[in-house]
């Protein structure tokens, strides 16, 4: 083992030391997640952080399948733009039914308050990265939910000019405290239908959700069972990739901010 990856042991342990204490199990996760994302990093010019809407907690290949366009049209076009690039998940609560039971509480807190334990945690991972890898830019993706969390990330690290962060379809109670700068690209519309969940349609939204039961267990009565997220039909709070608006919008930012790399022609789209 290097040197170099001995410091970065090291200072990944102090600052999990310094977040959750000395002998904890989710610190020593912490510090071999940091190792393990600089080591992956290396090289790259850019990291790409999804933040799963929802719970914050489904793995890409069990995304809906705009969500997951939304992370492969990114990572790609940042790709056709010329650039190295890593994409990675950010899992604010564990895949379960008993996780997300347990998480209850603090998933309410945050979308009443803001407030989560889970988005200054993250916002020190980046703020450890970026310190280590000057010239890597970091792009946080989040949709619904996990856009409301990027934000509140983003107005932790105000001051890192490396960062830069994609939200589509806020859930409007997050709306008064969402922080938009010049790095942020905040979508609430899919250039279809109005999103009912950003746009305080409360009667849709409602509606949605209170049905979604009734086709979770029909999908299970037909032998098709699906997740219950699969299930919630919001006409609006969808954001494919192959939608024209959400589309260009995401690669006119990435190119404005970023441009091609070595001026080379790329075709986006």
């Amino acid at each position: 083992m290097s040197e170099s990856v001995s410091v970065l042991q090291q200072e990944a342990k102090l600052l999990a030391q310094k977040l959750f204490g000395k002998r904890s199990k989710r610190g020593v996760a912490l510090a071999n997640h940091l190792v393990d994302i600089c080591t992956r990093v290396k090289g790259k010019e850019f990291l790409v952080i999804h933040n799963p809407g929802g719970w914050g907690s489904t793995p890409l290949d069990d995304l809906l399948e705009w969500e997951r366009s939304i992370v492969e049209g990114v990572s790609n076009t940042i790709g056709r733009m010329g650039y190295c690039w890593l994409t990675v998940q950010y899992f604010r609560s564990g895949n379960s039914w008993l996780a997300h039971m347990l998480d209850m509480k603090e998933q309410t807190k945050f979308l009443f308050k803001g407030q989560m334990r889970k988005s200054i945690e993250l916002a020190t991972e980046v703020r450890f990265i970026s310190g280590h890898f000057k010239e890597l830019k970091i792009v946080l993706v989040g949709v619904s939910q996990g856009a409301a969390f990027s934000n509140a990330v983003m107005r932790q690290i105000s001051d890192l000019k490396q960062v830069y962060s994609i939200e589509l379809g806020l859930f409007f109670p997050h709306m008064s405290r969402r922080v938009v700068t010049e790095r942020t690209l905040a979508i609430d519309d899919n250039g279809m239908v109005p999103d009912p969940m950003a746009h305080r349609n409360l009667w849709l939204g409602f509606k949605s959700y209170v049905t979604a039961p009734s086709r979770w267990l029909k999908y299970w009565l037909d032998g098709h069972p699906q997740k219950f997220t699969y299930c919630v039909n919001a006409p609006g709070h969808d954001y494919n990739w192959q939608y024209l608006g959400v589309r260009r919008r995401i690669e006119d930012f990435l190119m404005v901010k970023f441009g091609v790399k070595n001026k080379l022609e790329v075709r986006l789209g």
